[in-house]
């Protein structure tokens, strides 16, 4: 799938089939969201990938929209040094994006999922006392078939978003 495809096939799935993602198609993912540019190059995050089903049930958990985590093949947990949370929020958007395009290209589904208990995160993946989970990245074959361009999707039209030199 090219670039654009994957752009525009990529939607959030929160039901899963049930097999596995292989490992050379995370560690392709897991790549790509290495190389997504940061301010300063600072790359301020680590990845946690999850395929436990144990795990994955107990991360589900830590926000009450989380619970496609549960189902998902593998979840990726993006972690990112405790502190100015705020000034690292740009840089988790990116590497959340490179991460669900990546998958996307890939024909895996994803869905994002905020972590509000923090301790509860921390425990379960057994996270540095420096560290917090920012943000679960659910992965797998999407339930409701393969993805595909959406034709319609629920969006602002083109020329109610775009403004050319001027508003």
């Amino acid at each position: 799938m090219d670039t654009f495809e994957a752009i525009t096939s990529r939607r959030n799935v929160r039901a899963f089939e049930s097999r596995p993602i292989a490992d050379t198609d995370l560690d392709q993912i897991l790549e790509a969201a290495r190389r997504t540019p940061s301010s300063r190059n600072t790359q301020p995050w680590d990845f946690v990938v999850v395929t436990e089903r144990e795990r994955l049930e107990a991360l589900s958990e830590v926000w009450r929209g989380a619970w496609h985590v549960a189902g998902s093949a593998a979840t990726i947990a993006i972690v990112a040094p405790d502190g100015d949370r705020a000034a690292v929020q740009y840089d988790l958007g990116q590497v959340t994006m490179t991460i669900m395009l990546a998958a996307a290209a890939l024909g895996i589904g994803s869905g994002h999922a905020l972590v509000t208990d923090h301790d509860l995160a921390a425990s379960i993946l057994e996270l540095p006392t420096d560290r917090f989970c920012a943000w679960l990245i659910s992965l797998g074959y999407p339930a409701d078939g393969p993805l595909r361009p959406i034709k319609r999707p629920n969006r602002r039209e083109f020329d109610d978003v775009v403004h050319r030199e001027h508003w």
